[in-house]
């Protein structure tokens, strides 16, 4: 890749993409990482999924999960580049001077960006049924690997609840109260308790297998 070629998670290779991530840049940024971080978890769930062995009245179940899985991985990895987008228009938008227009542009990019984070999030949550389906039903030789996938997963959602509740406030820049941005956003504000519940809920699932996951880390 050339300097003037864009870094994204379809054309670069991880070492361009982690350095591009590492520039003082912005994009990409927490945001796309949050969705590399879905990817993984989708990828370790799809991985999971080939190794086992259905059990009788298991085989559809498991082919859909594989199927679901796959097809995350692909999308969570384009919404990493939609976010990155988003992140340049963000800092676009504190750039400009002070006055009615800044305000908007900040007004527009903080809710786009809100928006991304939260669509991220959704397809987040809706992973942790695979991932505890596969904690139970999973080839157990591979139940660390599930595991790590909950770990990804959970970088994901914390991630996605972490940025739409910043982007919400930022909206405070413009002159706008809490009380205010959540009126105006009540689908946006109601992401950041989904996804609080959802974190609850990984971190749960994630307990119960632990003595399997690492059973030399005894009392």
């Amino acid at each position: 890749m050339t300097d003037i070629d864009p870094v994204t998670t379809q054309r670069s290779t991880v070492e361009e993409w982690t350095r591009a991530l590492a520039e003082s840049k912005g994009s990409p940024g927490g945001g796309a990482g949050t969705g590399v971080m879905l990817a993984i978890a989708a990828s370790l769930a799809s991985m999971v999924a080939g190794y086992t062995e259905p059990k009788e009245g298991q085989r559809a179940e498991l082919a859909s999960l594989h199927e679901r899985a796959q097809a995350l991985r692909e999308a969570a990895l384009k919404l990493a580049d939609d976010d990155a987008a988003a992140s340049e228009a963000f800092g676009a938008a504190f750039r400009l001077e002070r006055g009615p227009e800044r305000d908007e542009a900040i007004h527009r990019a903080s809710v786009n960006a809100a928006r991304a984070s939260a669509v991220l999030g959704e397809r987040a949550a809706a992973a942790i049924d695979d991932l505890g389906w596969l904690a139970t039903n999973g080839n157990p030789a591979l139940i660390a690997d599930v595991v790590v996938g909950f770990g990804a997963l959970r970088a994901a959602v914390a991630g996605a609840r972490t940025n739409v509740s910043f982007d919400l406030a930022t909206l405070r820049s413009a002159g706008a109260t809490l009380e205010q941005i959540r009126e105006q956003h009540p689908g946006l504000w109601a992401a950041v308790e989904q996804l609080t519940a959802a974190l609850e809920r990984i971190d749960r699932l994630t307990a119960a297998v632990d003595d399997r996951a690492a059973p030399t880390d005894l009392e």
